[in-house]
């Protein structure tokens, strides 16, 4: 008899674990079942409308008396919540302009000095409207102070050195679409003839040097940009770390892109309860901070753009990060949303939710692979404590700077002076979160830094906060090229000096100039140790 009970007893067990089996192997497979059935346009959920289509009274719907954090994550309703940059207002009064001279016509010969003046006027106006046709910044490009030439450069201030002679074999990729259709003529950022097979990410790796991610008038940058709006996605995963959900999105021609997506509408402020270490992060941030970076003539931003994403073409189907995709659901307004995994924000209350499957985000292309092109990360001298009630060393001490000038690598060349420019940038944008930054390795310490992650900023449109200027005010020095460039008035060429000695380090008062709000007893100090 217990040998029977125990016999059953086991095929029990095998049965369970049979089961369990079945069950592992059905939920595998589930991915796979649903794309197939995806082709027909229904397969997948049982809403009662597929995910693609815009669900009935969507722009009506009226949501009051929400909970503040709920407001944070929604997307709003407005129909220019989605629209892209360029504006397509017309100018007004331009058409009334075009037709005041036909307005005179019925004056007759004492309305002919009239219809003169008129006229006149009107083909000053359309002169004027041409010009305003044309792009502002390019017109503020123009200006001299953006016409400051960089020393030459060498193999050691390149980041990478191209053999012209080596071409790619786009066969060796089994894909002839990642090929960039460009032309021999092109003249690649290093100076050197583009190979029309370098994709534009790669020619944008290419033309990064000791001063600048990219050169001022670089058209390669406007076609990476294009091809971050346009290319076609082939894979998605999550990026590990940081507080907040972020997707590397694979492209056909195989460049890399960071995907930051909307959390909040562009109307929506931080509430002033908030610390800086919990706010969302806002995709047009980082797409504001790439255009402000190269307004102030930095170019130290990697180019952003926006996109809008189809979440279950683009995201869903196309990723292989099972995590990803099991946080894939249904809302209950017929939506498709996730929440992925991360640190904070990353839950069903927290989820990213499309309209119905359309989702807004900012797309930041990536620098060369760590592999290739090693990179240091520095700690932030005027790193906040990010402590509810902690002070950070330079909130308490105002000689804290002397202190940082006395440590390397801010000791000598210009690293003060680059944080500094990232702290007026960190300032216009309201950016409090700037605890690390980086720089490329083969460069050592005289270089620029990268202006990586701006996602938190442009968060109160009316607030200046003045901390972010500590160190401006501490060390009351900032870069002194623009003074020099107004000096010299021919774009800040000066001729190099006939002294053969070897060039050493340029002296305090070309490397350093006198920020106009010092005042005071640090004022004349700072004179007398120049």
């Amino acid at each position: 008899m217990k040998m029977i009970l125990l016999r059953k007893f086991r095929v029990l067990i095998l049965m369970v674990f049979l089961v369990a089996c079945s069950m592992h192997i059905m939920v595998d497979l589930l991915p796979k079942l649903e794309r197939r059935g995806g082709g027909g346009g229904g397969g997948g959920c049982s809403c009662s409308h597929a995910p693609s289509e815009e669900p009935r009274g969507w722009g009506k719907q009226v949501r009051a008396n929400k909970h503040p954090l709920r407001i944070l994550q929604d997307f709003s309703s407005e129909p220019g919540s989605n629209v892209s940059s360029h504006s397509l207002e017309r100018v007004p009064g331009a058409a009334d302009r075009a037709h005041a001279p036909r307005r005179l016509e019925h004056l007759g010969p004492r309305g002919d000095r009239k219809r003169q003046i008129a006229q006149d006027a009107a083909a000053a106006a359309a002169a004027a409207d041409a010009r305003l046709q044309g792009s502002r910044l390019a017109a503020l490009y123009e200006h001299p102070l953006y016409r400051r030439s960089l020393p030459p450069l060498t193999d050691e201030d390149t980041l990478f050195n191209v053999n012209a002679d080596i071409r790619f074999d786009p066969k060796a990729a089994e894909e002839r679409a990642w090929t960039n259709q460009g032309t021999a003529e092109e003249v690649s950022p290093a100076g050197g003839p583009a190979d029309e097979s370098y994709p534009n990410w790669l020619r944008f790796h290419i033309g990064i040097n000791r001063y600048e991610l990219y050169s001022r008038h670089n058209p390669v940058i406007d076609a990476l940009l294009k091809d971050l709006v346009t290319q076609k996605i082939t894979s998605v995963a999550m990026k590990s770390g940081g507080t907040q959900l972020k997707l590397i999105m694979t492209f056909q021609n195989y460049g890399q892109a960071l995907f930051k997506p909307m959390k909040q509408t562009r109307e929506q402020e931080t509430p002033p309860d908030f610390f800086y270490f919990s706010d969302f992060e806002r995709h047009n941030a980082e797409i504001a901070a790439f255009h402000l970076d190269k307004v102030l003539d930095f170019r130290r931003v990697p180019p952003v753009a926006g996109r809008l994403v189809n979440m279950t073409k683009e995201i869903r189907d196309v990723t292989q990060d099972k995590k990803l995709w099991r946080t894939f659901f249904i809302s209950p307004a017929n939506n498709v949303c996730f929440y992925g995994e991360c640190s904070y924000y990353c839950s069903t209350e927290h989820a990213l939710c499309g309209k119905p499957d359309q989702l807004e985000g900012s797309l930041a292309a990536f620098l060369p692979d760590l592999a290739l092109a090693k990179r240091k990360t520095w700690r932030n001298p005027w790193r906040r404590s990010y402590h509810k009630r902690k002070k950070a060393e330079w909130e308490v001490d105002p000689d804290y700077c002397e202190e940082v000038k006395q440590t390397p690598p801010y000791d000598s060349g210009t690293r003060l002076l680059n944080v500094i420019d990232m702290t007026i940038l960190n300032f216009l944008r309201g950016n409090m979160d700037r605890h690390h930054y980086e720089t490329f390795e083969k460069f050592g310490n005289e270089t620029v830094i990268i202006h990586l992650d701006n996602g938190r900023g442009f968060g109160k449109h009316s607030h200046d906060e003045i901390s972010i200027l500590v160190p401006l005010s501490q060390c009351c020095r900032v870069h002194a090229e623009a003074k020099q460039q107004r000096e010299t008035g021919d774009g800040g060429k000066k001729k190099p000096p006939e002294s053969t000695a070897p060039p050493g380090p340029p002296p305090a008062a070309q490397r350093h100039a006198l920020f106009p709000v010092c005042r005071g007893s640090r004022y004349k100090a700072s004179q007398q140790q120049r």
